[in-house]
């Protein structure tokens, strides 16, 4: 299933090592230059095969495999992007080019799908080509599969030293401070942004000296409407909460289907940190106003978002 979708995911992106595709000269035959661009495509599958069969590619220090990211896990999501949540992204551009920066987001929808479509947001979007790496929950890590799939994308667990370390090599982290508070709250709460925990995010920003870039999310509050949370099944399960929604559990697996709401995704003006002293991370005063901030613009923006919607679906 990885050659299949990495054959058919993005035509550009092959071994660099393969000779371009000469223009097409006048009258040739269509037909012979569409040939060619398959014949690169199927090249590229097959390389791509070669270097996860030998081993011949590259994963960082937290697991991040760069290449199958951008051919198979985006080509994945991509579809359920821009087809299915047909995902609107507005200011990208105050996402740094360079350098490292930290996204603050509204966490919602009661799976964490917001995460994902804002990984894809980036990654398609910014004229950098840059890359979001996410900072997950425990949970998250310790779910076969999903665990090694996560690492693989690039999330890492969501703890300061981490965070500060990719923040310092330059790289764009993206934090959703409500947690599970946020994405498990009843449909009744949608919109309403939970509590940001002590503002560790804030300190983590001010001592890699980076900026950071409100970003506020609408159309996930309403793929899994919950109206309903089964405290003993989540404690027998380990999780934090267990679902009730219109149609989970009642229609088994057919429930858990997302409903196809029409998505929003803003980035702020990002809040400036390099003016402060290195001492101003340990100041709960500093880490307040900034946290109260932060929540502020992403708050205001939501509600912005929502009088402009015309529709939950279109």
């Amino acid at each position: 299933m990885v050659g299949t979708a990495a054959i058919s995911a993005l035509p550009g992106q092959l071994d660099a090592s393969l000779p371009q595709e000469e223009p097409q000269q006048a009258g040739q035959p269509l037909e012979g230059a569409e040939r060619g661009g398959w014949d690169r495509r199927i090249a590229g599958g097959l390389a791509f095969l070669r270097r996860r069969v030998t081993g011949e590619y590259d994963v960082d220090e937290f697991g991040y495999d760069k290449e199958l990211t951008d051919q198979v896990l985006m080509s994945m999501l991509r579809p359920m992007y821009e087809k299915y949540f047909r995902v609107e992204v507005k200011g990208i551009e105050n996402i740094p080019s360079d350098g490292g920066a930290l996204i603050v987001s509204n966490h919602s929808g009661t799976l964490p799908l917001d995460g994902l479509m804002l990984q894809v947001a980036v990654h398609d979007n910014h004229p950098a080509g840059r890359h979001l790496r996410l900072l997950a929950a425990d949970l998250v890590f310790m779910l076969p599969v999903v665990n090694e799939l996560a690492r693989k994308a690039g999330h890492t667990l969501a703890c300061a030293e981490d965070a500060e370390r990719l923040l310092r090599q330059g790289e764009v982290v993206g934090v959703m401070p409500e947690g599970f508070k946020g994405i498990g709250k009843p449909f009744g709460e949608r919109y309403k942004l939970q509590r940001f925990g002590r503002g560790g995010f804030v300190s983590t920003a001010l001592r890699a000296g980076v900026p950071i870039v409100p970003c506020s999310i609408v159309g996930a509050e309403e793929i899994y409407p919950m109206i309903g949370n089964s405290k003993t099944l989540a404690r027998l399960l380990g999780f934090p909460y267990f679902p009730i929604t219109p149609t989970f559990p009642w229609l088994g697996p057919l429930g858990a289907v997302p409903l196809p709401t029409k998505w929003t995704i803003q980035f702020g003006e990002p809040i400036s940190t390099s003016g402060y002293p290195v001492e101003a991370a340990e100041d709960p005063m500093l880490m307040f106003n900034l946290t109260d901030q932060v929540r502020e613009q992403i708050q205001h923006t939501l509600y912005k978002l929502l009088v402009q919607r015309r529709s939950v679906f279109f």
